[in-house]
């Protein structure tokens, strides 16, 4: 048996990179008194996500981080025996990306470009084209970012790249259209959880979703960060409250469990399925 602490961070990041090292920082050393092996901290940590969502301000955008900034060598500092991952504004030279990067002492990891794009993010962002497993001391890690999860190739290739925990970094808002009074009302709310459930169950995998706090310019992100098994179950989880969600889970002997009968990703058929309407 080699259980691992899993821990998902809930915690608000703005533009001040400064403040967002420091609060990074904390929430490294929380998780390290917790025993976390390994820490999924938001999209957009370092500089903030965007102010507006359908119609980002071009000025206004977050800083673009080139991918060795010192801040992210920083963070793997911070990080020495954990596995961190982390989201930011990437400098890409002619683009910019919304990315992900996942990092421990011994330097960068593995790394993810946001691909799927909501309408307001492609006047900020050129989307990644790509998933990839990569693997580390706690075990082979596939990133998604927020609108990542909302399809279910996207983790289905992860896990098929082998990834066992699948890393799900979020800036996720209330609903932007229709809003509830209370937010365990609201749609989007129950969407994130059905997304995260149903990502981890139908590959058999762990699932570490991470999201924002708080509120940027007329958005307010939901938390609800938490940890699911590979049967779709939470196991530990923050609700819209700023925080950690922590828990302990030997992983291969919980995806073994959950594939000792019906195992997903080999009953596949994909002769049958349509990959294309176009």
């Amino acid at each position: 048996m080699s259980t691992i602490r899993i821990a998902a961070a809930a915690a608000h990041f703005g533009r001040d990179l400064e403040f967002d090292l420091a609060r990074i920082a904390k929430l490294i050393d929380d998780a390290r008194a917790s025993g976390a092996g390994l820490l999924v901290l938001p999209d957009a940590a370092l500089g903030g996500y965007l102010a507006d969502l359908r119609h980002p301000d071009p000025d206004a955008l977050p800083p673009a981080l080139k991918p060795d900034d010192p801040l992210i060598l920083q963070v793997a500092r911070l990080a020495a025996e954990m596995v961190v991952c982390l989201g930011y504004c990437e400098d890409g030279g002619d683009e910019r990306y919304n990315a992900a990067v996942c990092v421990s002492g011994d330097g960068v990891l593995g790394r993810h470009r946001k691909v799927h794009l909501p309408a307001g993010e492609v006047a900020a962002y050129a989307p990644g084209d790509r998933f990839d497993a990569f693997d580390t001391p706690v075990g082979r890690i596939g990133m998604l970012i927020d609108y990542d999860k909302t399809f279910p190739e996207s983790a289905r290739s992860l896990a098929l790249d082998g990834a066992e925990i699948l890393a799900c970094l979020s800036a996720w808002p209330t609903s932007l259209t229709n809003r509830a009074p209370r937010m365990a009302q609201d749609r989007q709310a129950k969407l994130f959880d059905l997304y995260d459930q149903a990502r981890a169950a139908e590959n058999q995998v762990v699932l570490a979703s991470s999201n924002q706090t708080g509120a940027m310019g007329g958005m307010r992100f939901l938390g609800q960060s938490k940890v699911v098994g590979p049967g779709g179950d939470i196991l530990a989880r923050t609700w819209s409250k700023a925080g950690l969600a922590v828990a302990g889970i030997d992983v291969a002997e919980e995806i073994d469990r959950a594939r000792r009968i019906l195992r997903h990703l080999d009953e596949r058929r994909p002769d049958a399925y349509r990959e294309d309407r176009t």
